[in-house]
């Protein structure tokens, strides 16, 4: 019997709780987007971002708050503010499934990134990564067979946001601390969601209090969980397990909302998951 390390079974804990995490996030947004706008969802979550690392994570450590390059937490912040707004269309506009299809693409998007902004090589991985990423998206919308929607540029457009996030907080990571990084992102997206959330405000009530708590909850939970999955294994270990997202979140599709599981989705996101796979494997041997 083959003993699996120990790092990797934590990973696996800890990528666990991602994926239950970014599901618990996906329905509730889903929910939310039949009451309320997106902004609103937003700054529901961000304030609670803002209150729970200020008055928790800062008291016994205010450094981790300080941060040596401010502007660029300024743009990544606006940047990944827009890719949120999107994805919570996504979630309201398409199968959940195929929105977390595409939005594995975000890796993808975010080397290109390093490329193009960081000065960072264009090596055969990457190219190899990104070639498979577009065919994998290909497989998942299908263009030219059957109706096509639209919708699905809004999670296309999402991924190429978060894509360039993740290359931004991979510079911002060099200075400043992870908790800080996601302080500043509640900070800043709670002032860009103002303008737009107020003129549309929906009341509250008390029935919605599962799905905002599931929102602003999860928001966190995921990334942490996520994050700490990355600290304890490789990306190459990590990556493999948050495959298993696309089956949880299709079957929670077809449970609640009657959404068919459409075999050529998990094609097109194992030729996308392959793609980024082979690229990370590169990246280790070639360190």
């Amino acid at each position: 019997m083959v003993e699996i390390p120990r790092p990797t079974l934590r990973a696996a804990g800890w990528m666990f709780g991602s994926m239950v995490s970014f599901t618990v996030m996906a329905v509730a947004a889903r929910e939310l987007t039949s009451v309320m706008s997106p902004f609103q969802i937003l700054l529901m979550r961000n304030l609670f971002g803002v209150a729970f690392i200020g008055l928790f994570i800062a008291r016994t450590d205010p450094a981790v708050l300080r941060s040596c390059q401010p502007v660029l937490q300024l743009v990544r912040h606006s940047v990944h503010f827009i890719g949120q707004v999107l994805w919570i269309l996504a979630i309201a506009w398409l199968p959940l499934a195929i929105v977390f299809a595409v939005e594995f693409t975000s890796p993808i998007w975010g080397a290109l990134t390093a490329v193009l902004l960081l000065g960072e090589r264009l090596n055969r991985g990457r190219k190899l990564a990104m070639a498979l990423g577009f065919i994998g998206v290909l497989i998942i919308v299908r263009p030219g067979i059957g109706a096509f929607d639209p919708a699905i540029f809004t999670i296309v457009a999402a991924a190429l946001s978060f894509g360039i996030t993740n290359a931004m907080t991979k510079k911002l990571l060099g200075t400043d601390r992870p908790w800080g990084i996601l302080f500043w992102m509640c900070l800043v997206q709670t002032l860009l969601c103002l303008p737009f959330a107020i003129p549309q405000w929906v009341p509250l009530t008390w029935a919605q209090a599962p799905a905002i708590a599931g929102v602003a909850v999860a928001g966190l939970s995921a990334h942490y969980c996520l994050n700490r999955a990355l600290a304890v294994a490789d990306a190459v270990v990590v990556l493999p397990m948050d495959f298993a997202r696309l089956p949880m979140i299709a079957v929670i599709g077809l449970v609640l909302y009657g959404e068919p599981i459409v075999p050529w989705t998990f094609i097109g996101a194992a030729v996308v998951f392959l793609g980024i796979w082979l690229n990370l494997r590169s990246d280790a041997r070639a360190s």
